[in-house]
Parts: C-alpha cells; sequence; structure tokens
C-alpha cells in the first residue's frame, strides 16, 4: 500500500511539472535553464516547504550538478530529493519570520557552457511567511448621543487573537445587521482592532442589532463570535446637564440635587446613579440604586455631617435591565451642609515643662476643634479645679478664651503646679449654634504619675509614606479609656491626635515631613488620668546627612593619635547615623576603620612616627552618607615621656660619672696629688747660698741605701788602653752630684736628661725665688775629688780638683733628686732593662771593677760640660777630648741672696 502511495505522489509530481513545463512562457525558457516551483509562495510559520528545482533547454547540466541555498547557506544533502536528472526536491523548515531567498544553482564546471551561460544556471523565489488569523474577542459596540439624539455612527472595538508578520498582515472587517430586515448587513473594513459604521440615517431604537467581526490574510480567515443585543443595549448617553445642590438651614444634615436630561423619554427612559463625599477625602459614597431607579430630576441627600463640604456627582443610563452604558459622571458641584450644634467634644491635652522654682512645674493647656464641630468654633469655655478643694467645688467660673485664628490649636491657660498639687481641667467649645460637652483632664501629682504604668514594646516605623505605631497594653489592672499619640519636632508645635481604647496599630494621621527627626510618645489614658508615656525617635524617611562631622586631632604621640569630632545637629542629620568610617592616610594606601554611632573619639594605632597624616571621617544614615573636609596631623619623632627618659638617662649617667670621679679622687687622693701637684722645694731653704767649694759641707749621716757615699775617682783603668772620657767625667759628675745634694740650691741638681720640673727664677731678690716659673734657674753640682784611688788603683799624679758643673735650665726637679733614697732602687731596675755598656778598652780587657762601677752608675743621668771646660786628665799621656774640663767655678754659681763665690 506504502508503495503504491509512493509511486502515485511520484506520477502525479511529474504530471505537475509537466504541465509546468508547458505553461512556462517562451521568454522564461529562453532566458533560463534552471526554473524553481513553486513561485511566490505565502508560508505558514512551523511548517515545512518543499520546492523544486527543473533543468529546462539544455542537456549539458543534469540534477547531480544543483544544490540549494536558503538566505545565502548551503542546504545539508540529506534535505535533497531527485525526482529525476532534470528535477531535484529540496525539504526545508519554516522558522524565522523573516523573509528569505530559496536558490537553486550549479555547480561551477570548467567547460564552455557553463563559462559562457552561468548567469542563466541560478533561480530562487522570496519565501514569505505569516500566522493563520485567529478568531477576534470581547467585541464591544457603542451609539453615543449627540444632542437629542442617537448618533447613528456604531463604533466597535475587539481584541485581537494571535500574531502576524509585515508581509503577511491580518486584515478585519467589521460587520451589522440591523433585524429583522432581509438586506446585506453593513461593512467596514480596518487594518486596526476597532472602527465605526453607519447605520443609514436614524438610530434603529427598539429593534435587534447582530454584529461581528471577520479577520483574514493570505493564509485564510475566521468570524468572531455574533452580538446579537436590542439597539438599546449599545446605547450611552450623556451625563446629566445643569446638576444643583441646595442647602436648607433647617436641615443641617442634608441636601437637594436637581438635573436635567435632554432625551425625551419617547425614544429613551432612562436611571441615575448619585455618588459623594466630604471635601478633601478620596473615597465615594454612593446612593443606591433603588432609590433613583425610576425617571427622576431630583434627589435629597441626608444623614450628612453638618458644616461638611460636599461633591457631588450624577450619572444615568437606559432603564431597561442590563441595557445601555453608564454614561460619564457629571460635572462636580460642591456644596456645604448648614451648621448645628456641636456633637463632640474638644480635643484637650497638655504641656508639663519644669517651672522656675524649685518642685514646681509649669502646665500649658492646649486643644483643638471637636472633631464634629458642626460649624465653626469660636471660642472655649476653661474651668480649672483643685479636687481636694471641697469648698470651692462647683463654684468656681468659666472663663471664655477665643479660638486661636493661627492654626488648628489653639492656647488655652498656662500655670504654675507644684509637684505634689493635682488639678482638673474642664472645657467646652461653642460655635454659632451651641455649645459642646465637656472634656476633662486630670494632672496628677508627680510623685504619682509614675503610677500608672506605660504601653509596652513601642515600635515606630515609616511604611508606605506614613508614619506607623505598634504597641501592647500596659500591665496594668486599671481599664484605660482611650490613648493618646502625641509626636513634635524640636522648635516646632506639638501635636497629637488620640485613638480607642482597643487600637494597637495606628498611623499618625498629621502632616509630617521627611528628614525630620519626630519625638512619638504613647500615653494611656485611665478614665481621664495620664499615665506614664514610652517614647521613641523616628524618621518619615531618612537621607544624607546635609553636614559632616568636624574632625580634629585631641592629642598626638609617636605611634598613636586621638581623633575627635563634633556631632552632627539634629537638623542636619535627616537620619539615624548609624556608624562612623575614619580614613587616614600617608600616602597612596588609604586605611579605614568604621565605629559605632555612640563614638565622638578614637585613637588610631600602629602609625609612624615624625609623619604627616591626612584624615577625614564619614558619618552614614541608611539613606546616605556625608564626608569632612581633610585634616592633617603630624606624629611625634618621640613618644611621650621617650625623650625625658633619654634626658633622666643621660643625667644618671653623668651623675654616676661624677660620683665615681669623686670617689676615684677621693680614694686616690694621694697618687693625683703627686701627679699632678707634686711637691716643690722651696728656694728660700736652701743651703747653696752658704756653700762654697773652698768649705767642704758637713758629712750627712748616710741614708738606707742610699749612693751619697759613693766616691767617683778618675783612674786609669788600663795601661795602653783607652778609657771613656766620658764615664770618667760621669763619674766624677755622679759623685759630686750626690756629695753636694744638700748644699745645691734647693731646686736640685739635675742633669740635662732629667724629666723637666717646675723652674724657678733667678733673680737678684731671693724672696721672689718661689713665686716666679718663667724665668732660667741655675742649677749646679759639686764633684769633690777623690781622695784616693778605687779598690787599689793608682789615681793621677795630677791632683784632682772639685769640679763645679753649672747650667742654666728650665727643666723640673727629677724624682731621684728630690728623693734621692730610691735612686738606688731605681738605679737597680733600670741596669735590669738595659745591659751593661760595655767598658772603652783598647784591648777588650775588662778592669777590675769597671763593669761593676759601670753597673752601678749606668741608670744615672749625666751630660758632658761644656765645650768651653777645662780638660779631663788624659789617659796614657793623651788628652780626653771627649771630657772637657770643668769651667771656672765663678762662671756656674747662682746668683742666690746676693751671694757670689770667691
Amino acid at each position: 500500500m506504502f508503495v503504491v502511495i509512493m509511486v502515485c505522489a511520484r506520477v502525479l509530481q511529474l504530471l505537475a511539472l509537466a504541465c509546468l513545463g508547458s505553461a512556462l512562457p517562451a521568454r522564461v525558457e529562453a532566458d533560463y535553464y534552471l526554473m524553481v516551483v513553486p513561485q511566490s509562495p505565502v508560508l505558514e510559520m512551523g511548517t515545512n516547504f518543499t520546492a523544486t528545482c527543473v533543468i529546462i533547454n539544455t542537456s549539458e547540466v543534469t540534477a547531480d550538478d544543483l544544490y540549494w541555498t536558503l538566505a545565502g547557506t548551503t542546504v545539508p544533502k540529506e534535505q535533497y530529493t531527485k525526482i529525476n536528472g532534470s528535477a531535484l526536491n529540496v525539504t526545508v523548515p519554516i522558522t524565522s519570520e523573516k523573509t528569505e531567498w530559496l536558490m537553486c544553482k550549479c555547480k561551477k564546471k570548467n567547460t564552455l557552457f557553463f563559462i559562457h551561460n552561468e548567469g542563466k544556471l541560478i533561480h530562487g523565489i522570496d519565501l514569505k511567511k505569516g500566522y493563520v488569523p485567529e478568531k477576534p474577542e470581547n467585541l464591544s459596540c457603542v451609539a453615543v448621543q449627540q444632542k437629542q439624539y442617537i448618533s447613528t455612527n456604531f463604533s466597535c472595538e475587539w481584541q485581537t487573537v494571535g500574531r502576524q508578520t509585515a508581509t503577511v498582515p491580518t486584515s478585519y472587517i467589521l460587520y451589522t445587521a440591523v433585524l429583522p430586515g432581509s438586506g446585506q448587513p453593513y461593512k467596514e473594513p480596518t487594518q486596526k482592532n476597532n472602527t465605526q459604521v453607519k447605520l443609514g440615517d436614524t438610530f434603529p431604537h427598539y429593534m435587534t442589532l447582530e454584529v461581528w467581526v471577520e479577520a483574514h490574510n493570505k493564509l485564510g480567515k475566521i468570524e468572531s463570535e455574533h452580538l446579537k443585543e436590542d439597539s438599546g443595549w449599545f446605547v450611552k448617553t450623556d451625563p446629566p446637564s445643569d446638576v444643583k445642590v441646595f442647602s436648607e438651614n433647617s436641615f443641617p444634615t442634608s441636601l437637594l440635587i436637581n438635573w436635567t436630561h435632554l432625551i425625551p423619554t419617547i425614544r429613551l427612559k432612562l436611571t441615575y446613579r448619585i455618588r459623594y463625599r466630604q471635601n478633601g477625602t478620596q473615597n465615594w459614597t454612593d446612593v443606591p440604586l433603588g432609590d433613583t431607579a425610576s425617571n427622576i430630576k431630583s434627589f435629597r441627600l441626608q444623614d450628612l455631617q453638618p458644616y461638611q463640604e460636599y461633591e457631588i456627582q450624577v450619572s444615568c443610563k437606559n432603564s431597561r435591565e442590563g441595557h445601555g452604558y453608564w454614561s460619564d459622571w457629571s460635572t462636580i458641584v460642591t456644596k456645604r451642609t448648614p451648621e448645628a450644634r456641636p456633637t463632640s467634644k474638644p480635643d484637650l491635652w497638655r504641656v508639663i515643662a519644669e517651672g522656675d522654682r524649685k518642685n514646681e512645674r509649669r502646665v500649658k493647656f492646649i486643644c483643638k476643634d471637636p472633631v464634629l464641630a458642626n460649624g465653626r468654633i469660636v471660642s472655649f469655655d476653661v474651668k480649672i479645679q483643685d479636687p481636694k478643694d471641697k469648698v470651692r467645688n462647683g463654684s468656681l467660673e468659666w472663663k471664655n478664651i477665643p479660638r486661636s485664628s493661627q492654626g488648628k490649636i489653639t492656647d488655652l491657660k498656662q500655670i504654675d503646679l507644684a509637684d505634689q498639687k493635682s488639678v482638673r481641667v474642664y472645657i467646652n467649645a461653642t460655635n454659632s449654634v451651641g455649645k459642646s460637652d465637656e472634656a476633662s483632664l486630670f494632672i496628677l501629682a508627680k510623685a504619682r504619675e509614675s503610677e500608672l504604668a506605660p504601653v509596652e514594646e513601642l515600635k515606630v516605623f515609616p511604611h508606605r509614606g506614613q508614619l506607623w505605631l505598634e504597641w501592647k497594653p500596659p500591665n496594668s489592672t486599671k481599664l484605660v479609656s482611650e490613648y493618646v499619640v502625641e509626636w513634635w519636632v524640636e522648635g516646632a508645635q506639638i501635636d497629637w491626635q488620640k485613638e480607642k481604647r482597643n487600637t494597637t496599630r495606628t498611623a499618625i494621621k498629621g502632616h509630617l515631613d521627611k528628614f525630620v527627626c519626630y519625638n512619638v510618645s504613647v500615653y494611656p489614658i485611665y478614665n481621664g488620668w495620664i499615665g506614664k508615656p514610652a517614647r521613641k525617635e523616628a524618621y518619615l524617611e531618612q537621607g544624607a546627612p546635609l553636614e559632616a562631622p568636624i574632625v580634629r586631632l585631641h592629642k598626638a604621640g609617636r605611634n598613636q593619635a586621638t581623633l575627635n569630632w563634633t556631632e552632627i545637629s539634629r537638623g542636619s542629620r535627616r537620619g539615624f547615623i548609624t556608624n562612623y568610617t575614619i580614613f587616614y592616610t600617608s600616602g597612596t594606601e588609604v586605611h579605614n576603620i568604621t565605629v559605632p554611632a555612640n563614638t565622638a573619639s578614637y585613637t588610631l594605632t600602629s602609625l609612624s612616627g615624625n609623619t604627616k597624616y591626612d584624615t577625614w571621617i564619614k558619618a552614614s544614615t541608611i539613606g546616605g552618607s556625608k564626608i569632612s573636609f581633610n585634616h592633617s596631623f603630624t606624629t611625634l619623632r618621640y613618644a611621650q615621656g621617650e625623650m625625658e627618659l633619654i634626658v633622666v638617662g643621660v643625667s644618671l649617667g653623668f651623675l654616676f660619672i661624677v660620683v665615681m670621679t669623686m670617689l676615684l679622687c677621693v680614694y686616690k687622693k694621694d697618687v693625683l696629688k703627686e701627679n699632678f701637684w707634686p711637691q716643690i722645694p722651696d728656694p728660700g731653704e736652701s743651703t747653696i747660698g752658704n756653700w762654697s767649694p773652698d768649705y767642704p759641707l758637713k758629712a750627712e749621716t748616710p741614708r738606707e741605701n742610699g749612693l751619697l757615699g759613693i766616691s767617683v775617682l778618675d783612674v786609669d783603668v788600663c795601661d795602653g788602653k783607652c778609657v771613656f772620657e766620658e764615664d770618667k767625667a760621669s763619674l766624677s759628675l755622679k759623685k759630686g752630684k750626690y756629695l753636694s745634694e744638700e748644699h745645691s740650691s734647693g731646686i736640685g741638681g739635675s742633669s740635662c736628661m732629667s724629666s723637666p720640673r717646675q723652674s724657678v727664677s733667678d733673680s737678684d731678690e731671693g724672696g721672689d725665688m718661689a713665686d716666679t716659673t718663667a724665668s732660667t734657674v741655675q742649677y749646679s753640682s759639686v764633684v769633690p775629688a777623690a781622695p784616693s784611688g778605687y779598690k787599689g788603683q793608682t789615681p793621677n799624679s795630677q791632683p784632682q780638683q772639685a769640679l763645679f758643673s753649672r747650667s742654666e735650665s728650665t727643666q723640673p726637679l727629677l724624682d731621684c733628686e728630690e728623693n734621692p733614697d730610691v735612686l738606688q732602687q731605681e738605679g737597680s731596675r733600670q741596669s735590669q732593662r738595659s745591659p751593661p755598656r760595655p767598658p772603652r778598652c783598647t784591648d777588650g780587657a775588662d778592669p777590675a771593677g769597671i763593669a761593676e762601677q759601670q753597673e752601678l752608675l749606668e741608670p744615672l743621668d749625666f751630660c758632658p760640660l761644656g765645650e768651653d771646660s777645662e780638660q779631663a786628665t788624659p789617659v796614657d799621656g793623651q788628652a780626653a777630648d771627649w771630657l772637657p774640663a770643668p769651667p771656672p767655678l765663678s762662671s756656674y754659681m747662682p746668683q742666690l741672696g746676693g751671694y757670689r763665690p770667691q
């Protein structure tokens, strides 16, 4: 069966191609070698489309040489179907609403036929796509009033369903038939979803109208549901005209409404509806339709509030049930009802502040007009009573206070009330008709206010442009009669509202401003006695602060700094401060620290010493933030107390050194005195002035271990050998030195190799010798002649004379000269340090005793005499030129005390 169907389909396709080939015009056959069928199709979105490419007028090309492209993209071969050698099918899905070209092309060949006919070996079709139209819905029509008649322009609109494309748009035709009748229906084509059709010369009253819409395009057509109703069902009249409202003083709770209508009742009977509302409110109140169903021209509104302004509107439609449309509302008419006696009490409240004197309160009584004032309040009558005053109870006079013209709150009276006293206030309101009932309020003694419990868990929050409050009733055995919600802004007038006893959630009804902090309180009222309030602060809406805190450096250290900042004023906060963020930087890296809102000071730590920092602060609310100006500060080079510690340490160190130096001086004073202040002999006590070479001195008792007993002789060391004349002179000088020590000038006999000592001036006046140190001092030394040979040696035949050596020197005395008793010890040490000088003998022999003498005398300092001195005794007949003879004694004698040697 399937094979039979396929064969039949192929046969039908071939027949179609044959018919197509016979139907093609001769021009097309001559111009092209390829042809795509069908031509210019309109396709439905979401379907598959099959096209056929036919080869005509040539046998140079076969179906195997053909391929398809869709919108420039080659169609896969899997979608091809080869019919025969000259026809090739392709099937493509329709998914895009855009118009696309389906092309049949021949593969390129390197033949002469292809080169000459390449432009004829291509053909294509434009695929137009669209949607099948769907049934229109919600058809509605209306015939409006035109002056005193109903217009014959019949307007209808409907809702289109489905989609359409630009290449395959959907069109509509509105049909309207008048029944009964045999004529053709009225129709009006359109591309939109609404149109008008003219129904003859007059509107067909009391006849039936049938209305429908047809939607159609190239893919098909469809009709909407037929709407078949009485012609009056489609009528919409104009609102009543000349609406008027009247008030009557004898009926303060009612208003009378009158109006007119222009359509004669013979054509159309109407019914009305009325609505009204108080001026300034949003909700309308409708009059029941049963009260206005008849064909009337006036109506009286009742149960209205006296002395209230009302807005009133009227509408009408066909009186037949279920027929017609309501007309638009008439223009709003405003009217005020007449005055009546106030039917509610004045809204009495108080404001309490600290008095001028101790234990005293300042109480100010304020009030608002009664909610149901029923007129314009002109004054209030006030009476203040002490509950303990039994004598005057009921006899107090009322005081009349005019109503304030500045606002809705009137200041009644202000009194100074002692903390231990209680009062009760009575008030009523008066308008042009009469007086209201009395309202009263108790002011308790201050000590008793805490006995009346406040509300619990008060919450204040913004919601949808209003400030809402929630609370729980007080935990008290006393019954709450009502609540008072109070709110005020610093520096502004207080305001309040009263709520019923069962209220636990309400919104503030007064005008509130954004970005303003309100102090909200809720007072429970116990039958006129005011309980303890619960208070909260709240914003209707929060924003960024208008100003930022001013940050200042409070205290700087080396590694830390304390910052203070000012509090933003309440009027500039525009919200609750949630936190402060401190920023500081000393270069490119910025550090920040967030601190709570209740903080006004913070200490920055881990800073670098002697570094400049820039800091600023940001104050944030939930509505935004504000950043302050920069403030710069520089940390200290040293931490607090560090400089003092250094100074104290240095001072203590210096003090320690001074103390140790002083202790050293105390314990080592002898050493210091010996080194820095040596003992200088007094020249005035010297015996040199009584000394003479011709008169030998009295022999002194030799000191222990001294060298004064040593006699030095000039001897021949050895025969034919040379003896150091320098040593001989040394021996003579040393001997004379120690023999004449106490007969010197008192300054000491010093040699030129001695260590320096303080000099004593050589002046003519002996008394100045001890005081002057700048002049030259004459030193002298007497070397007496040896009486005999030394150790068996034969002295020179020439008699030896005492040598008197003299030299001028500024050198101070040697220790050995001042203390001869230690000379031997020093000589011993020097002999140990230095090797003994070898004797100067020509033959290298060591005469007896010479080495021992040199060993003993080697440490002693001496110097050769001057060149002008007499020569010493020659050795072996030769002159000893190395040791000059001493000069005459007179040339070396010191000029002391006027003494001169003979």
